[in-house]
Parts: structure tokens; C-alpha cells; sequence
């Protein structure tokens, strides 16, 4: 019996000697082996290694049989979008007074505007405009008449949708204005109501400079190519202006002076200022050989070859292929 016992010991004790020492390693795919387990799943794991594939991502391939295998617990996350410092040069024209005119206001001209996109953020902004006046009040018995004068406003639009497509805008944004104009009173009637005799007077020509800050909020979309519409709403109030003389009725740029909103309405066209060069179409490589070539591989020295660059993308697809990609080259 004891020399059954020994025998017993001394089989176990070989059987662990010759066992092979392994030391359990905890990677990413197996930590996530269960979940990632599908029925009728026969690959042997000990099989497998990690490697990268074109993209950079890591993959484990089974050295057996070859297949590739997307390691989840490796997968970046997507990456935010990221638009350049100079996106784009916007130019817009201001519709709203040429068409409100078409339906009887006797005020305003028309506005334009210059813009740069930084990082589809922040867009500083310059605007000039032309307006003028002749408009009789319904209270009043007199006519205001300005003749074509300037204005100019100066600020800056900040995008709440900067990490969206910049083809869509919603924006708040700040103005500093000022105009300098002359007015006039015209054809005031002045007269006694005993003799009932009255006679227009017009007043002398007045010079004014009139300035004011103005706070807008607005929208912006795209139609068509690079061409845009929005529409903005201002607040503003007179920060300057000689009044003692009398307060005139019109300013170029701000508008009626008895109201503090104003609107807009403008179409703008986009110009972009940067090109997304690492995720353009590949390169078309024609050769003058005969034999067909692998598209792998690489022409033989000496043979002639012309490259021609794929046709260039519009900002609509260059923001969809950057939704994906890290910050794009200037």
C-alpha cells in the first residue's frame, strides 16, 4: 500500500514538472470575450495576435486560418470636428429695404456686408451701407427728406453651432454704428387758423452724426452651391448725436429712430478659405504601357506618367469627410 501511495506522489509530482508555466495576460479582447462571443463561434484565441490595419486600427488575426478581427475595447472614440482658423470669407447684400420700398416705405437704400469665418466660431464682421429718406409722418405737417448717405458698423457674430455643419448658422452678435448724413425739413405748413391762410417753409439743412450699438440674433442656411440666406434681428439704441436742434426722423443704418428692433434679411455668398488636402480623392496615375498594371504596384522607372487631380469638392462634402478625420491642413 505504501509503495502504491509513493508511486501515486511520484507520477503527480512529474506531471507538474512538466507542465508548461502560463501566465495569464489580460488584454482588451478578453476582457470583452464574452460579450463579443457569438453561437457556433469555433476561433481558438490562443491563436490570435494584434496587429494594424491600413486605417491604423488594431486588429487580432487569427495566424491559423487568417481571419481579422476588430478589437472593440481598442476603437477611438469618433473625434470632434475641427475647423480651421480661417474657414471662409462670406460677402452678403441686404434685401430687406429694397424690398420693403417695393411696398411703399419711404426709407432706406440697401446694405452689404464682409465676414470672416474663424474656425466657424467666430465671424468678425464689417458692414456699409447707403440710405435715404423722404417720408412724410402721419402726425406731422412737414416732409423729412436725407439724401444717399452712408453708414458703417463694425462687431463680430458668435456661432452657436460651431461644431456643426458651417453650412447652417444660428448666431448672436454685437455692432458698433454710425452714419454722418444731413436732413431737412420740407414743406412744413405753417399758417394762421384765424385767416385761415397757411404756406409751406422749408426748414434749413441740418448736419447730423449719429452713432449707436446694435445686438442681433440670426439665423443662416444653405440653398444652393455657396450661396446662403438668413434672416437677423437687431436691437439698438442711440449712443451719440447733437439733438439740441431737433431729432431727425431716419439715420442710415439704424433705421426709423421711433423703434429700437429692426430686421434683416440678406443673401450671402461663401468663399472658402481652406482646403482639406489629406482626405482629397487619390490621384489618377495613367501610363503609356500596354500591359495592365496592378493598382498596387509601382511603374516601372524610365515609363512616362501624368498626373491628373481629382475634380474639387464642394464645402458640403469637404465638411463630411472631415466629421471623421483630425484637424484638417490650411
Amino acid at each position: 500500500m505504501k509503495r502504491l501511495l509513493l508511486l501515486l506522489f511520484t507520477i503527480a509530482s512529474l506531471t507538474a514538472l512538466c507542465q508548461r508555466k502560463i501566465t495569464p495576460v489580460t488584454t482588451g479582447a478578453t476582457m470583452t470575450q464574452s460579450r463579443n462571443e457569438v453561437k457556433n463561434d469555433s476561433t481558438d484565441r490562443s491563436n490570435l495576435v494584434e496587429m494594424k490595419d491600413a486605417e491604423g486600427r488594431i486588429i487580432l488575426v487569427d495566424t491559423v486560418t487568417g481571419k481579422e478581427f476588430v478589437d472593440s475595447a481598442a476603437l477611438k472614440k469618433k473625434k470632434e470636428v475641427h475647423h480651421p482658423l480661417l474657414h471662409s470669407a462670406i460677402i452678403g447684400v441686404d434685401i430687406w429695404n429694397p424690398v420693403m420700398r417695393a411696398f411703399g416705405q419711404k426709407y432706406g437704400l440697401i446694405g452689404f456686408s464682409a465676414q470672416i469665418n474663424l474656425k466657424n466660431r467666430y465671424i468678425p464682421t464689417f458692414e456699409f451701407g447707403l440710405g435715404n429718406a423722404n417720408y412724410d409722418p402721419d402726425d406731422n405737417n412737414y416732409t423729412f427728406h436725407s439724401g444717399i448717405s452712408p453708414y458703417f458698423k463694425l462687431g463680430m457674430d458668435y456661432n452657436f453651432l460651431f461644431k456643426s455643419n458651417p453650412n447652417y448658422l444660428a448666431f448672436v452678435g454685437i455692432r458698433y454704428g454710425f452714419s454722418p448724413f444731413k436732413y431737412q425739413l420740407r414743406d412744413v405748413t405753417t399758417g394762421s387758423d384765424y385767416w385761415g391762410e397757411t404756406s409751406p417753409v422749408d426748414f434749413p439743412e441740418k448736419s447730423y452724426t449719429a452713432s449707436w450699438y446694435e445686438i442681433s440674433f440670426g439665423i443662416r442656411a444653405h440653398v444652393w452651391k455657396d450661396i446662403s440666406i438668413g434672416w437677423t434681428f437687431k436691437y439698438h439704441r442711440k449712443l451719440g448725436g447733437n439733438d439740441e436742434d431737433g431729432k431727425p426722423y431716419y439715420i442710415p443704418g439704424y433705421g426709423s429712430t421711433s423703434s429700437n428692433i429692426a430686421a434683416a434679411f440678406s443673401i450671402y455668398y461663401t468663399l472658402p478659405l481652406w482646403t482639406n488636402k489629406k482626405h482629397r480623392v487619390p490621384k489618377n496615375v495613367v501610363t503609356d504601357s500596354s500591359l495592365p498594371q496592378n493598382a498596387n504596384s509601382t511603374p516601372p522607372q524610365g515609363e512616362n506618367t501624368t498626373e491628373t487631380d481629382a475634380p474639387q469638392q464642394n464645402m458640403e462634402t469637404e465638411y463630411n469627410d472631415i466629421t471623421n478625420s483630425e484637424t484638417p491642413t490650411q
